[in-house]
């Protein structure tokens, strides 16, 4: 069954600081499969952990994008230390060492991560016509009003409500 489409224009709430982390791997050797499945399939043991414990790890919700070579995971999470926390936690720790001991420093595949510190405020979102994705399962997912009709004005809404 799809998801519910919510017609018209949504936006989210930018009123709390929040992390993005994304995350992937890239196939450079595609028939070296030995190498590059131990990394592909460590994924969802770590997406279910997240998943049953969002409220003590401090995640809050991701999307997964899959490619012919690479794939993309964006996450978004509470805070930096929730963030840094979960990265020495066991789950992880034991997928990146068993990732280590198994790859290497083999060049079949390529692994990434970027990290977005993002202050209330100092973020927006749009959707038309979309069900609730992204950031909006993040967070809180609400009409566009006339206070929301432009990305300057989702910007600068926290200001307008926090300023004298």
């Amino acid at each position: 069954m799809g998801k519910s489409i919510y017609e018209g224009r949504y936006t989210t709430e930018n009123d709390q600081d929040l992390v993005v982390f994304i995350i992937g791997m890239r196939i450079n050797k595609r028939l070296a499969i030995r190498q590059w499945l131990p990394v592909f399939t460590a994924m969802p043991g770590m997406i279910r952990e997240l998943y049953e414990n969002k409220e003590e790890l401090g995640f809050l919700s991701m999307e997964n994008f899959f490619g012919l070579r690479t794939t993309v995971m964006i996450s978004y999470w509470r805070s930096q230390e929730d963030l840094l926390a979960y990265s020495k936690g066991q789950k992880h720790l034991s997928a990146w060492k068993n990732f280590n001991r198994k790859i290497g420093d083999t060049d079949a595949v390529g692994i990434y991560h970027e990290t977005y510190v993002l202050p209330k405020g100092h973020y927006e979102a749009i959707y038309g016509n979309m069900p609730v994705y992204g950031l909006a399962k993040a967070v809180n997912h609400k009409p566009v009003t006339g206070e929301t009709i432009s990305a300057k004005k989702r910007l600068n809404s926290v200001q307008t409500k926090t300023s004298p």
